[in-house]
């Protein structure tokens, strides 16, 4: 059973140091953090430890640097995150160390420190014994707040977490769970699921977990193709997943009936050159959005969904081009039109995140933004979720 910051009484956390993993691995370009959401949306649990008076102690990685270098500190995260909360952020740029201990021990009650990145030390991702006790050494109380890391065993989420005494989950860690264990377990009907991204084998485990519940699986983007060379179709220069083609047509076979594939395709041959075919792909060609016909008919699956559930996970393709956006435009603007109509609406990885925003749809038209890629499909697959263990289990 998993407790809760609020699960605590509120005298507990007076003068405490309470160590957040959050996970702030975000965009930054120029030193100037160009998407924020993984930001605000810590901000509650964060907000609740510093009304409580606790020293709030925030740890994240970023990137996944090969040594310590400019482009991946924290810095300009301290900066953005100071200007959401409208109130002084104190920054370091060392996660452990007689430094980090004598700033920490300086923190007026209800204040709050971020520590430089983890991932400058490999000892985070291997789960270094030493390194976790220098983690834990920093606090009296552990909060993560973090489920888009919760399926690694690192130090911060894992090895560190064993060493408190007090091990809690923050409100969005919460949250994630309570709205992909729905997904997982008791979806509202009509369940449509819609796919799409460059690869099959990351989304395996969830769709076997997920596709008998389904009522239909709407697939774009680069795993379509492979699905269409099992079912006969010529695919071109098209992306295909050799590796998985036997999982994709036994899927085939057991939910054909449920599985929507593209009908026509953006295609193109060389960079600045695009086209439209319907059914094959001609030799020499690579698809890289679905058609119109296509995104007619996935637009209408799901905004005609009514109230029931549905998933988006993967960019239908290549939206970061122009010419190559409207396929996945359109899913994201129906994704909207599903939510107001008053379906359960859930969308899940960094790219489709991205590409909900560029399509102008905002945070408010859709029922959850899953901050967890890999994370999210994890736990939709079942597989243990070591971050979230860890806080289940009593010293």
């Amino acid at each position: 059973m998993l407790r809760s910051v609020s699960d605590l009484d509120d005298i507990q956390y007076y003068g405490k140091k309470v160590l957040v993993r959050v996970d702030f691995n975000v965009s930054i370009d120029n030193g100037l953090v160009t998407e924020d959401y993984r930001i605000r949306s810590a901000i509650p649990t964060i907000e609740y430890l510093v009304k409580r008076g606790a020293k709030v102690i925030l740890a994240s990685h970023l990137g996944r640097p090969k040594y310590r270098n400019h482009n991946n500190s924290l810095a300009p995260v301290a900066v953005r995150l100071k200007e959401i909360l409208n109130r002084k952020v104190d920054f370091i740029n060392d996660c452990i160390g007689t430094e980090v201990h004598t700033k920490i021990e300086k923190l007026n009650y209800g204040s709050i420190l971020l520590l430089e990145n983890l991932r400058y030390y490999s000892e985070e991702q291997n789960n270094d014994p030493e390194f976790c006790k220098s983690i834990s050494s920093l606090a009296d109380i552990y909060v993560n707040d973090a489920f888009s890391t919760s399926h690694r065993k690192h130090a911060s989420t894992y090895g560190a977490v064993k060493n408190f005494d007090i091990r809690l989950s923050g409100f969005s860690l919460i949250k994630e769970i309570e709205y992909l264990s729905m997904i997982r377990y008791n979806p509202r009907k009509p369940f449509t699921l819609v796919i799409g991204g460059s690869k099959i084998k990351d989304k395996i485990g969830a769709l076997e977990n997920l596709l008998p519940k389904a009522d239909k699986l709407l697939i774009g983007g680069g795993a379509a193709y492979t699905f269409l060379k099992a079912k006969g179709f010529k695919i071109g220069n098209s992306l295909f997943d050799e590796e998985h083609f036997d999982w994709v047509k036994s899927a085939l076979s057991s939910f054909g009936e449920k599985i929507l594939l593209p009908l026509d395709h953006i295609v193109s041959s060389e960079e600045n050159s695009f086209s439209t075919v319907s059914g094959d792909i001609p030799d020499g060609m690579c698809g890289f959005d679905i058609g119109n016909e296509t995104s007619r008919i996935y637009s209408s699956e799901i905004g005609g969904n009514g109230f029931g559930t549905i998933f988006w996970n993967g960019p239908m393709g290549m939206f970061e081009v122009g010419q190559f956006a409207g396929g996945t435009m359109d899913v994201a603007k129906s994704m909207a039109l599903a939510f107001w109509r008053g379906a359960m609406t859930l969308v899940g990885g960094g790219d489709t995140i991205a590409a909900l925003k560029k399509s102008g749809v905002s945070e408010s038209e859709v029922t959850h933004l899953s901050t967890g890629g890999g994370a999210t499909l994890r736990f939709l697959a079942g597989d243990k979720m070591p971050g979230i263990e860890a806080l289940e289990q009593v010293n």
